[in-house]
């Protein structure tokens, strides 16, 4: 998906899958996104309420890469203002378990803490 000058052009030097899998959803942000969005669409304005950490720039640029790599589907209305959905595509939802397990994993870790 990605071309040569891509920012990931080298993710297939290694065999480990758990590195690509990073390679491609690691980050801070991306995972908090795919997780909201298993939940169904959401408008870009109802992602930053649930974002309010991250920046305007910094959800763009999470999204826009989530759409490359072929998780994230964006929708565009023609619409005055601009209506814009996004939610995940059908590989994007393969990775509920994934989101799953590290949401009830981050759990027992913040009740360890406190």
């Amino acid at each position: 998906m990605k071309s040569a000058g891509s920012r990931r052009s080298d993710d297939h030097r290694s065999n480990c899958a758990v590195e690509a899998t990073v390679g491609v959803i690691g980050g801070r942000w991306k995972t908090v996104v795919l997780f909201w969005l298993l939940g169904g669409k959401l408008r870009f304005g109802e992602l930053r309420r649930k974002l309010p950490n991250c920046t305007q720039r910094m959800l763009t640029l999470q999204l826009r890469e989530l759409e490359e790599d072929g998780l994230v589907l964006r929708t565009v209305f023609a619409e005055v203002p601009p209506h814009v959905e996004y939610e995940l595509t059908a590989f994007g939802k393969s990775l509920e378990p994934v989101l799953l397990g590290m949401r009830a994993w981050g759990e027992k870790y913040k009740k360890r803490l406190g």
